[in-house]
């Protein structure tokens, strides 16, 4: 037990130090057969005790079973002071986990991509991050198993060896040492000495965001045993320190025996809900309030300078860019009283000719999420979309598909249109329910898509006016109705247009034109928008106001009486788009209320994806529309002509108390 340079008496001394209030919670747990996890922050412990911190990390294989040990050794001392106490018991089974997070563990060198794990990383304390994409099931295997010597009756212990996966080797050989080197081949095994441990293994690919075009994203598997089985699941993000090491390959025939690495957890660290990947420091939070309170005389100036960053090489494409935006950033996701989870996550879909733009918003849109997955429908099948069934050493497994890996996030499916028709309706459960249930291989389960869904599609061939959406894109009714806003890019002939937009893709070269696209009020820079978007998603949840509410209700009743040709989107799902559409315009505008402004916009937004509009008397083209020089005052002329128009065909609401809001 003793160490040159950190006895076990001086690791458990520190233990008891830093982490008496541990020990006593794991001595007073009911369960003594359980395995405890010891949590110790390698910061501190490199504060303390530099050499022993260094030893950790260069000689994990070594040092963490000293550890492990001392946790043993400090129950003893913590003991008798609890021996009083009801269920107050030694454990036998305390391991001790080393976070490094806020260490200098967390460097590069320590820290490196799975792509880059090289020979070099082998027998330290490493960290990995990742997504999960494969959960393998709990199983239980031997940790070790004793023998006696026949002929010198000593006792000794052998565990099982990786590389050989997880096999119990037997002895060859008596391992005593000392004058009389007994050399017994004959070993009895002693009943009862069995310790198992559980084991589950799985697989963490790197994030494709990190890498650039044309790198195949690398994977590695990680073995968790004991107390860290079963804590984490398919599509989450993870970081997780421990020893790598290597296990020979499955044996086939004519095939070459490699060794593979994988990683023997000694600590996993979810990081879904931490979103570690966007900072938001206090200074960039005064910034963005600084902005509001400098256009709060005319906010949808405000709310126009934000929208200008998405897209900015695209020309106009007002409401498209609005689309985005509230898509990204969502409604408010409520849970009723008999735990129906009605989504707040928004989904887009672009119908349009070819050259409008619509993979240039999907390729930025995925840029602007801190968790995206690019796919095409032609290169998606169900299961790629879902999840796959694989079988591994013998054994069925789970691999997560694309909605599973953007859970949280965004999944963007350019040409939805080539998708097959069965692929297509794998994905309605997981985008109204926000799951995928699934029955492969004898594996029976529900997984999480809490995933904002963002497709782009080709009409079927000359976009056709006068028939419904369903007929020009080929896709379902009930596909249809889970989109929130459906925006159809139409590449008319007009003259006007194409002279702006060929003025503007000319001056983009123009240093001059650049120096003013610089100016914070004009446009926002990328790192910007994602920092706003992320903000304002976990500052902000909105409330409806009476005066909102009275809007969205009279236009929902509006359409549900004279809906012909959009009976397939007018459906209930219609309000609650218009509500999760008031709710993002809401935290768009930085406020915590929706206010009738919000309502407004939500319902120009249905507007825009609607084929023949009920209230706009002339929406237009999506494609064409841009950015005004006075969107308070065009505001204004659509909400009296909206509001007139509400109150003059409603007959459930009190006429009255719509118009009365006009002034």
């Amino acid at each position: 037990m003793d160490e040159c340079s950190g006895t076990g008496k001086d690791l458990a001394g520190y233990l008891i130090r830093h982490h008496s209030d541990q020990l006593r919670s794991i001595i007073l747990s009911p369960d003594p057969p359980l395995h405890y996890p010891l949590y110790v922050d390698f910061a501190e412990l490199m504060d303390e005790h530099p050499p022993v911190a260094h030893l950790l990390f260069s000689q994990p294989t070594h040092y963490l079973p000293l550890f492990d040990q001392a946790a043993l050794w400090a129950q003893k001392i913590i003991y008798p002071d609890l021996k009083g106490w009801d269920n107050a018991s030694l454990k036998e089974f305390v391991h001790v986990r080393i976070d490094v997070s806020g260490s200098p563990l967390e460097s590069p060198e320590t820290f490196p991509s799975i792509g880059r794990i090289r020979v070099k990383h082998r027998g330290i304390l490493l960290t990995l991050k990742g997504t999960v994409i494969r959960s393998g099931a709990v199983k239980m295997i031997e940790g070790e198993r004793e023998f006696i010597c026949r002929k010198c009756k000593i006792r000794f212990k052998v565990y099982p060896e990786l590389e050989t996966r997880n096999t119990l080797p037997q002895p060859l050989s008596c391992p005593s040492q000392g004058s009389k080197i007994c050399e017994g081949t004959s070993f009895q095994f002693v009943e009862g000495s069995t310790v198992c441990h559980d084991y589950q293994e799985i697989k963490i690919q790197e994030s494709t965001q990190v890498l650039g075009v044309g790198a195949i994203p690398r994977s590695i598997p990680i073995i968790l045993m004991d107390d860290l089985v079963d804590i984490v699941k398919a599509g989450d993000d993870i970081i997780v320190t421990g020893v790598l090491s290597a296990k020979w390959s499955s044996v086939l025939k004519d095939v070459r025996c490699d060794l593979d690495p994988v990683l023997i957890a000694n600590h996993v660290r979810r990081t879904n809900e931490l979103k570690s990947d966007i900072d938001i420091p206090d200074d960039v939070v005064m910034t963005i309030k600084q902005f509001w309170l400098k256009f709060k005389d005319a906010p949808l100036k405000g709310r126009n300078a934000v929208l200008r960053g998405i897209c900015p090489q695209i020309f106009g494409l007002f409401t498209v860019k609005l689309a985005v935006a509230l898509t990204l950033i969502g409604g408010v996701q409520h849970v009723d009283a008999s735990g129906t989870k009605i989504r707040g996550e928004s989904h887009l879909l672009l119908v349009g000719d070819p050259g409008t733009g619509k993979s240039q918003f999907l390729k930025f849109a995925a840029k602007l999420s801190n968790r995206s997955v690019i796919t095409t429908g032609l290169g998606s099948t169900s299961a790629g979309l879902t999840v796959t069934a694989v079988k591994d050493g013998g054994e069925w497994m789970l691999e997560a598909g694309a909605l599973v890996l953007a859970d949280g996030g965004l999944c963007c499916i350019d040409e939805f249109d080539s998708m097959r028709e069965h692929d297509r309706a794998t994905i309605h459960e997981a985008m109204e329910q926000q799951t995928i249930s699934i029955a492969k291989a004898g594996l029976v389960t529900t997984l999480g898509t809490r995933t904002i869904v963002f497709g782009a599609t080709n009409p079927k061939g000359h976009y056709d006016p006068s028939q419904t959406l369903s007929v020009n894109t080929a896709l379902s009714g009930p596909l249809l109705s889970r989109f929130d806003i459906v925006l159809v890019l139409l590449d008319t002939k007009n003259p006007e247009w194409d002279a702006v937009v060929s003025s503007h893709i000319l001056g983009q070269a123009d240093p001059e034109r650049g120096k003013q696209d610089d100016d914070f009020d004009n446009i926002w820079p990328l790192s910007m928008l994602r920092r706003y978007i992320h903000f304002v998603k976990g500052y902000f949840k909105p409330v409806l106001t009476k005066e909102a509410e009275r809007v969205i209700s009279s236009y929902y009743q509006m359409q549900r009486r004279i809906a012909v040709q959009n009976a397939a989107r007018t459906t209930v799902r219609m309000l609650e788009s218009l509500i999760r559409l008031a709710q993002a315009h809401a935290r768009l505008m930085f406020r915590n209320e929706v206010t009738r402004l919000d309502a407004i916009t939500a319902i120009l937004c249905i507007e825009s994806s609607m084929t023949t509009s009920a209230i706009v008397d002339s929406v237009g083209n999506a494609l064409h529309s841009n950015f005004t020089d006075n969107p308070d005052g065009e505001y204004a002329k659509q909400e009296r002509l909206i509001l007139k128009r509400l109150s003059s065909i409603d007959e459930v609401t009190d006429p009255n108390d719509v118009a009365a809001s006009i002034t």
